[in-house]
């Protein structure tokens, strides 16, 4: 598929994975929509991206949990940039710890950012894909989505979901030349593996959100009809 002059909306676009799928695809011409909590991120990197690639880019800060930031900002988004071809589902966050000992609330806000954040910006696009008969969605779920780990029950919990919704959403708007892949990681070198506690061990040989951008932008490259499904991508030698 031909990536110049479409346009991508990406959640989670201020840092890590986000930015760098944002800057893959902004070499390749196309036009970015990009939503994250922090207004500063946002303004760095659409300095950055329009300055270097000459390509448009809309900014809107929100909440991903909550509904009607999420639809707001995708408002902001369609009306400066038109069309919606590919949606990221970046967002997410991460905390570990027992069942019994992880408070309640934190759980939740798990929960509601990594599945239903996912699933808010994913309503607030569909129509406009339905309606053009043609689109593109990438969760970026993880290898905890495929996997239990002991004190991840939260994290699993929510990327298990993602994959679920992954898999049922495809069947339902694949009649509408929609393609909606899910990419499972492993631990990435990012400010939110860090910040969570994940050993990242040598960082020269961990995997970096740059791998992860150059995977989401292999499987929008392909031709429209057909799509990857599910992909892993894992470090090869982390130790």
């Amino acid at each position: 598929m031909e990536l110049k002059n479409k346009t991508a909306i990406i959640t989670g676009a201020g840092k890590g994975i986000g930015k760098a799928i944002a800057e893959a695809l902004a070499k390749e011409g196309t036009n970015l929509g990009l939503i994250a909590r922090t207004t500063s991120d946002l303004e760095t990197l659409k300095s950055q991206l329009e300055q270097a690639h000459g390509v448009k880019v809309v900014i809107a800060t929100a909440d991903i949990s909550n509904q009607q930031d999420i639809e707001q900002a995708v408002s902001t988004i369609k009306n400066e940039l038109g069309s919606i071809d590919v949606l990221v589902n970046n967002a997410g966050i991460a905390k570990f710890g027992t069942l019994v000992d992880m408070d309640s609330k934190d759980w939740e806000r798990i929960i509601q950012v990594n599945l239903m954040g996912t699933y808010y910006a994913t309503r607030a696009v569909l129509p406009t894909m339905i309606e053009q008969n043609t689109g593109n969605i990438i969760n970026i779920s993880s290898t905890a989505g495929e996997r239990g780990f002991a004190s991840g029950s939260a994290y699993n919990a929510s990327k298990f979901a993602v994959m679920g919704m992954t898999e049922a959403l495809m069947q339902e708007v694949r009649k509408f030349n929609i393609r909606v892949v899910g990419l499972t990681p492993s631990t990435v070198n990012t400010e939110l593996a860090t910040s969570a506690g994940l050993k990242i061990g040598d960082e020269d040989r961990m995997m970096q959100p740059e791998d992860v951008a150059e995977l989401a932008l292999a499987t929008l490259k392909l031709p429209q009809r057909v799509f990857v499904k599910t992909a892993g991508i894992w470090t090869t030698n982390p130790q």
